[in-house]
């Protein structure tokens, strides 16, 4: 896939050669300068008249007409120097990668060193070039007719730094491209719809992710389930035909089982809302229901991949939530895992009930530091539109570790309060512990510290990914469709982690 050498050849042939070039050059250096004056100087030329221009995020494709081994030359905006972030690099790649692929290129180079600036080294530039190739080519293939002309895609990628160690290069390479593979998978599980993905499905998924990375895995069955009393994820699963699965997996980077980070997703393939049914328009979508589960899956396959030195349990309550005569109604009580009673209000907020359980279990795999993720309330999309994920937290520390990975994943989180009248609203039954949905006022609030009850004194972050998990048009880095939001978040957050103090 990706080929480092340390010399760029201006000689060497090529399909094509990227150079990235910042805003108002006043004139080609270095290594450019060789390739300016084998044109004669007509590229200085073309960047004085706006042809080529540096303007982030602009493209401009230049044919060699033979002057050098390269077939086109494209040249790619990065705007203003010191301007140019991780995130903007990444965005320009997948604008390029997009392009690169629609001229259904093969094979193409890049001068690395022609992206790097005093913020970003060249290893932040291979990652980040990495990453947006593995995220911004994606495609799922759906389940149309194939062609029988084979689809050219992008194979071969060399890339030209003179100025950094080339085998650091292919490790920044490797974990970038690590980063965006994960998410990809995360995406496809997204995108496969409920009939295809069950939760028998997603339970064998995960056994082949344990195989491949050498994790603990273990599946537990209807039986099982009812043994140990998950009497919240049951309810949701009882008017459904397919059988739920509770699924584990366990990576342990450290000697000894301490310091466990608990990652917790919402593995609902199919939500018509159950009684409390969903709409017309509401209920088409619903396959994306587990795009929690997905974003740990996704999390868990970059863990396989970089293997650090943290110890992690990924829980999934993976079920659908279906209507039948044995389904569950409002106003039935319910008894969790934990042994606290619900009521239930409204059958459509069973994610909250399904993630109590699987919170429950997290702890009781030695879970220290809990993160729920889950497309959890339209009240979060309500809140903070389709881009920022919404978080809740009991505990600021292990909160500021998990958003400090947001932003170097560049999937953006707000944090949404948990104020005690939410928490007091859930406790208010007449007839139960607590009540799943106290009302639509704050819905993704309640949601929150519903889950919270759960996690009690243990440190706990919660993801409502609900406006995040998808995307209703592409962009630089994907294709409308699932996003895998929170996938690189999760996978960072282990791998940056610090053991919070008593």
């Amino acid at each position: 896939m990706f080929h480092v050498k340390k010399e760029l050849e201006l000689a060497a042939e090529h399909e094509g050669l990227v150079i990235g070039l910042f805003d108002k050059p006043e004139k080609f250096a270095g290594k450019l300068t060789m390739l300016d004056e084998s044109f004669d100087g007509q590229l200085t030329e073309l960047v004085k008249s706006g042809d080529i221009s540096g303007k982030l995020k602009s493209i401009n494709k230049v044919h060699s007409f033979g002057k050098i081994g390269a077939k086109r030359i494209w040249f790619v905006g990065l705007g203003k120097e010191k301007e140019l972030n991780f995130d903007k690099l990444k965005e320009v790649f997948g604008k390029l990668f997009k392009e690169v692929k629609a001229s259904k290129l093969e094979e193409t180079a890049f001068y690395l060193d022609s992206f790097v600036t005093e913020q970003l080294d060249g290893l932040d530039a291979a990652h980040a070039l990495s990453e947006a190739f593995a995220l911004a080519t994606y495609q799922f293939e759906g389940y149309r007719q194939k062609s029988n002309e084979p689809e050219k895609k992008l194979e071969h990628v060399t890339i030209y730094s003179e100025d950094f160690n080339e085998e650091d290069i292919e490790i920044s390479l490797t974990v970038g491209y690590a980063f965006g593979k994960g998410t990809n998978s995360a995406r496809t599980l997204v995108n496969i719809p409920g009939n295809l993905l069950t939760a028998t499905d997603m339970a064998n998924y995960a056994k082949e992710l344990a195989a491949k990375y050498d994790f603990e895995v273990e599946i537990l069955d209807k039986p099982e389930i009812e043994k140990l009393g998950m009497g919240a994820f049951l309810a949701v699963n009882q008017g459904s035909t397919e059988p739920p699965k509770m699924i584990v997996l366990k990576y342990q980077g450290k000697d000894e089982w301490k310091d466990v980070i608990g990652l917790v997703g919402k593995g609902v393939t199919f939500d018509t809302g159950g009684y409390s049914i969903k709409t017309k328009a509401g209920i088409v979508g619903m396959k994306t229901d587990m795009g929690g589960a997905a974003a740990v899956l996704g999390a868990m396959e970059i863990i396989g991949e970089i293997r650090p030195e943290q110890n992690v349990v990924a829980v999934i309550p993976s079920t659908d939530n279906m209507i039948s005569g044995g389904a569950f109604k409002p106003d039935d009580v319910i008894t969790s895992m934990s042994g606290k009673t619900i009521e239930v209000l409204n059958t459509d907020a069973e994610g909250r009930l399904v993630l109590a359980d699987a919170v429950t279990y997290a702890k009781q795999h030695g879970a220290n530091y809990l993160v729920d993720v889950a497309t959890l309330t339209g009240g979060v999309i309500t809140a903070l539109g389709l881009h920022t994920t919404g978080a809740m937290t009991n505990h600021d520390q292990l909160f500021e570790q998990v958003r400090g990975a947001s932003v170097e994943a560049g999937e953006p989180m707000w944090q949404l309060p948990l104020f005690e009248s939410e928490i007091e609203r859930v406790r208010n039954s007449k007839v139960a512990d607590l009540n799943n949905s106290p009302g639509s006022e704050g819905h993704a609030l309640v949601a929150g510290a519903f889950i919270g009850e759960f996690a009690e004194g243990t440190p706990w972050v919660h993801l409502d990914i609900a406006g995040t998990a998808t995307s209703g048009k592409a962009y630089d880095l994907g294709p409308a469709g699932a996003t895998g939001v929170m996938t690189r978040t999760l996978a960072l957050f282990v791998e940056r982690f610090e053991p919070i103090g008593e």
